[in-house]
């Protein structure tokens, strides 16, 4: 059947109207992602508009691949979220695994964000972590699922993150704010960057914390990624950001965990998802060495 929607997808489209070849599945958490010959079609997994704003994705992908770090957007409807861009021959759709024996492939990630970074873009969505978890919060108000064990109190604790990150802000750029392995295609000498949904005005950092979470990189995959973003040594204030961000993180996709479970998503077991996130979230902020940065972040 989402073959045949896929099918009934691309004959609406009317560059890709007579495309009668293969249809490959891709991956996706979410969503369904289909190879058509020299373009990939996505089909928006259900229920996604409840926290996604397909317009503002839409104006981010272009703008993305104006700064040359996510394919050509051939197709884009900001209304039902079908879009098309075309396909990366010979890149690996990457994953912890990949980031570990892929030599040089952190720094390319880290390159390939701060070329987002820097490109001058401007995405229409701010992407204001705490705003965003009582956005998920609302959400999830609404529906039968349960939050881990102490969930509000470690929101209220956060309260000191926020202050701190706020006593000396970084300038807003252009984010893809959701930097999962699978959301990154390397060819070996280049890194690209796909699917725009969380995409925003944010702190750069956030996007390094959060790659280095997903890609479950240790202290050096994790020092490769921040020379090479930062083309040398950062700085303690800088350092302390990304791993504020690491937490931060689990935090936020924890509710999202939470609102694929209440959906049926089949995709993962994402009571697990959300609970590990969480857990992993509290361990983090109960250790010495984040109260350290932290303090160094508010300094500045």
């Amino acid at each position: 059947m989402v073959v045949d929607e896929a099918r009934a997808r691309l004959a609406a489209i009317p560059m890709l109207a007579g495309y009668n070849g293969p249809l490959e599945r891709l991956g996706g958490l979410t969503n369904f992602v289909f190879r058509a010959g020299d373009a990939c079609l996505r089909i928006p997994g259900m229920s996604t508009e409840e926290y996604i704003n397909r317009a503002n994705e839409a104006v981010a992908a272009q703008e993305a691949a104006k700064a040359g770090v996510s394919p050509e957007v051939l197709h884009a409807d900001g209304k039902t979220g079908i879009m098309v861009t075309r396909f990366i021959a010979g890149a690996e759709t990457m994953s912890p695994e990949k980031f570990k024996i892929r030599p040089g492939s952190p720094a390319r990630a880290a390159e390939a964000l701060r070329k987002l970074h820097t490109s001058g873009a401007v995405f229409p969505f701010r992407f204001e972590l705490f705003a965003m978890i009582d956005d998920y919060l609302k959400v999830l108000s609404t529906k039968d699922v349960a939050l881990p064990a102490g969930y509000h109190d470690v929101v209220r604790e956060a309260g000191t993150v926020r202050g701190a990150l706020a006593a000396h802000p970084l300038p807003l750029a252009a984010c893809h704010c959701d930097p999962l392995c699978e959301n990154f295609l390397d060819t070996g000498e280049r890194m690209w960057i796909v699917d725009w949904e969380y995409s925003g005005m944010n702190d750069p950092l956030w996007d390094l914390g959060d790659l280095s979470v997903e890609g479950q990189f240790d202290a050096t995959q994790d020092e490769e990624m921040m020379r090479a973003y930062f083309d040398g040594e950062p700085t303690p204030a800088e350092r302390g950001r990304v791993v504020i961000y690491k937490a931060m993180c689990d935090l936020l996709w924890t509710l999202w965990g939470l609102i694929q479970l209440a959906n049926n998503n089949p995709v993962d077991d994402f009571r697990a998802y959300a609970d590990g996130r969480f857990a992993r979230c509290k361990a983090l902020m109960e250790t010495p060495e984040f109260s350290k940065h932290l303090a160094v972040v508010h300094e500045g």
